[in-house]
């Protein structure tokens, strides 16, 4: 059991390779751009871009391997985005001064906790499946984010905020950063810890952690309100740098996210998935987009051989699922 995981947590990594020395080779001869693709700036450039998706795809891992999903993360992304900008804005924000940064941060940062609250409730409360509430809760976020400045960019820019966005420490941008301490924080949550534990628990086999005694209610809301707080982050990130958000910024991230975590291993149904190889998802949806965009490709191509790739992980996947339990049954 311990090689098979391992095998399936190599493969993306194993992907990310092909992936380098294809698109290294093939700029060669292909190339819109004067730069090598493994350009070490511009591998710099990649992880950085790779943040806004990666962070909130970290989470969704959480929520995948539970057996659970969350479609809400775009809406609450661009909802908190807006709360960061505009709160900086209101009167008494600019009479604090500096200060308004923090307070700024937070209020955002809260606000995604309390969407995901309000996710985590339903879903324990009704029993209803997650997939239906967060649908939901999607359109009535995205109509939020509308309702808060009609059709209108929410804008404000903080250079304070801006030369915090812009720094570089140890050659790494702020948002590489954050993205690499969430992948740190999540591994050591769900690997060294009772919670992380109970996550596989219950996306093996729900009833039986109910008998076991795990409250899966309470975990499903912890666990909501985390992916909440992670899409806020990954808006605080992200909005500190540019200063304008569009109502319809954050749309498909949902579906962005889904697909860097399914690369990376993660079982739709649950139970399994690994933090690390969701990193790996994202770094190789980023190297594809990056890359095919690099020797020409538009961004239909693009969309279409991810799709395709995606389909065949999913088609693989199965197959080695169905091919386990025909071993087990002999």
């Amino acid at each position: 059991m311990k090689r098979e995981a391992l095998l399936k947590q190599g493969a993306i990594w194993a992907f990310i390779l092909v992936e380098l020395v294809f698109f290294s080779v093939a700029g060669e001869y292909l190339s819109v751009s004067d730069k090598a693709f493994m350009d070490f700036d511009n591998m710099l450039l990649l992880l950085k871009q790779s943040a806004p998706i990666g962070i909130i795809a970290l989470g969704m891992t959480i929520i995948m391997i539970n057996g659970n999903i969350d479609l809400s993360v775009g809406a609450t992304f661009a909802l908190s985005a807006i709360v960061l900008l505009d709160s900086m804005t209101w009167p008494f924000m600019q009479a604090l001064g500096g200060w308004s940064v923090p307070l700024a941060w937070l209020l955002a940062l809260g606000t995604g906790v309390v969407l995901g609250a309000i996710n985590g409730l339903i879903v324990w409360k009704t029993g209803v499946d997650a997939f239906i509430v967060t649908l939901g809760s999607m359109l009535g976020y995205r109509g939020l984010v509308f309702m808060y400045n009609g059709e209108q960019p929410t804008s404000h820019l903080n250079w304070d905020l801006v030369d915090f966005a812009e720094a570089q420490i140890l050659g790494l941008h702020t948002a590489t950063w954050f993205l690499l301490g969430v992948a740190l924080f999540l591994w050591l949550l769900m690997t060294k810890t009772v919670h992380g534990r109970n996550a596989y628990a219950i996306g093996n086999n729900r009833e039986a952690a109910v008998n076991a005694g795990i409250r899966v209610g309470p975990h499903f809301l912890i666990n909501f309100m985390l992916i909440g707080f992670l899409a806020s982050l990954s808006a605080v990130v992200f909005y500190s740098e540019s200063g304008s958000v569009n109502p319809n910024d954050g749309m498909l991230y949902e579906l962005w996210a889904i697909t860097a975590v399914v690369l990376g291993g993660t079982k739709l149904t649950g139970g399994y998935g690994s933090i690390i190889s969701t990193l790996g998802g994202v770094i190789a949806i980023q190297l594809l987009r990056k890359g095919l965009g690099h020797i020409g490709a538009d961004t239909e191509t693009v969309n279409l051989v991810i799709g395709l790739i995606l389909i065949a992980v999913l088609f693989l996947d199965r197959q080695l699922n169905r091919k386990g339990k025909e071993e087990l049954k002999t």
